[in-house]
């Protein structure tokens, strides 16, 4: 198979033919329609998450059908089409995964980072952790709610209930999460890089009653934020623009150092707090939300071949919404 590989961190993404992979017991062999774009990918490339497998092959927002079933495999039948997360296994024994908190499982292992991911031909991946995708949305629309949607709702929801909500990085992740907002009645508010006046009118035409750059203070406290952005210093700057009691959510899996900050920031039961990972839970709800409503995915589409060219546009900023690698016609 061709298959994008990562032989070390900072190393150039080369494009290979690979010998094709076989599923083992419980897993299915996935023929790969298409895979989105995560900033995470980025951070696994550049070193900022350390001790990726290697070689590797980067991606976790895959959609494909099922070509082969592994010893034991039997939640899909061959044919199914399945979307493929960042949660790729879980011990189901540690007193995380026991509780109902397997995002946090100390021995889980991440697609796209312990496991082979989807910017190739073929990928395989434990039939547990993969979804159904619903009928409601093709391929390319589909895989970005696989990773931008589905830990972005678990910020969501972190976030707290609040009518107010503050999106910082109008990315991936926030043009998504948006809709959801304003199908429960949300006011949102959405913040960009200064000056991104592209992004700004996107997350006005997507229903933000305001949007400017994140130096730019909002007409009014918030109720709760959410961080997309894997910039620290937006922390400070985000509590200072909360409520008494309001929820400052940071969303990325990495994330540049936080300033020190006054006191006074945190004072009246305001919160700081991260979102890791995601659990099958998570990604059942929102999956079914985002049907409902329906969620639309904007994105930029790069062929197999383009995949470096994929992972630049995204770290420039430059992609509105999603950028996927379509691999095969399906």
């Amino acid at each position: 198979m061709r298959a994008v590989v990562l032989r070390a961190a900072r190393a150039p993404l080369e494009l290979q033919v690979t010998a094709d992979p076989t599923p083992g017991t419980g897993q299915v062999l996935i023929a790969v329609h298409v895979c989105a774009v995560c900033r995470t990918d980025l951070h696994v490339a550049d070193g900022e998450l350390q001790h990726p497998k290697l070689p590797l092959v980067l991606g976790h927002q895959i959609v494909g059908t099922v070509v082969a079933l592994g010893e034991g495999a039997t939640r899909f039948t061959v044919g199914a089409r399945v979307g493929v997360p960042w949660l790729g296994w879980t011990d189901g024994t540690c007193r995380y995964c026991r509780s109902g908190r397997e995002n946090l499982c100390t021995e889980a292992r991440f697609t796209g980072y312990q496991l082979d991911g989807g910017y190739a031909e073929l990928t395989v991946a434990d039939e547990r952790f993969c979804f159904a995708v619903p009928e409601e949305f093709g391929d390319v629309a589909a895989a970005p709610l696989l990773c931008g949607g589905l830990i972005g709702y678990r910020a969501y929801r972190m976030a707290g209930e609040g009518e107010r909500i503050g999106l910082y990085g109008f990315g991936s992740a926030a043009h998504m999460i948006i809709q959801v907002a304003r199908h429960e009645g949300r006011r949102v508010f959405a913040f960009t890089r200064d000056g991104d006046t592209a992004s700004q009118e996107f997350a006005r035409q997507l229903g933000a009653e305001w949007a400017g750059g994140s130096g730019t203070a909002p007409p009014e406290p918030l109720d709760g934020s959410i961080i997309f952005a894997p910039v620290g210093g937006l922390v400070p700057l985000a509590l200072s623009r909360t409520a008494a009691g309001g929820v400052v959510v940071c969303a990325g899996i990495h994330m540049s150092d936080i300033p020190s900050f006054a006191y006074d920031l945190l004072w009246e039961e305001r919160t700081v707090r991260s979102v890791a990972n995601l659990t099958r839970a998570d990604g059942q709800k929102f999956l079914s939300i985002a049907a409902q409503i329906p969620v639309h995915t904007e994105t930029t589409v790069f062929y197999l071949e383009r995949t470096a060219d994929a992972l630049e546009y995204v770290r420039s900023g430059s992609v509105r919404g999603t950028a996927v690698v379509r691999v095969s016609a399906g």
